[in-house]
């Protein structure tokens, strides 16, 4: 039984020895506590990121350039009228939305690429406003027509 009490009191000795060590193995000061669990930035590291934002910002201004020249594809649709050579507008739109994309295709100045997004989706959105103008005229005419014919 005396055994007993020596291992117990052995065991609570050697906990409150290992906490005790472990409270005033600590860092000092706030600078010690701040320096010990903070990441340090590495020299190498701050151009890596800087790789990593410029990498991300390219793939991000692809997207964006991916996405409008999809969408000039998809309101080149209704263009479906010829031009003065007889080829559908549509085909003209296309061919020339290829063109500017592919000239475009190797700048590399961020101010340039997003004037040429900005603008390109200005442009779109133009197009597409005076497209449906024109229906809705275009509609209206015919609604006029269908009534004249009824009086």
């Amino acid at each position: 039984m005396a055994s007993s009490i020596c291992r117990v009191s052995h065991r609570s000795l050697r906990r409150t020895l290992s906490l005790s060590r472990r409270l005033h193995e600590g860092p000092d000061t706030i600078d010690e506590l701040l320096d010990r669990h903070l990441a340090k930035k590495d020299p190498k590291r701050g151009a890596n990121d800087d790789e990593e934002s410029l990498r991300r910002s390219l793939t991000s201004t692809r997207r964006e350039a991916l996405s409008l020249y999809r969408d000039v594809l998809r309101a080149s649709r209704y263009f479906t009228w010829p031009d003065t050579r007889g080829v559908p507008w549509r085909e003209v739109l296309r061919v020339n939305a290829r063109k500017e994309f592919e000239d475009a295709r190797f700048e590399t100045d961020p101010e340039v690429v997003t004037r040429l997004l900005i603008g390109g989706r200005e442009a779109v959105q133009d197009a597409v406003d005076k497209l449906a103008v024109a229906a809705q005229k275009m509609a209206d005419q015919a609604a006029e027509e269908r009534n004249k014919g009824r009086r």
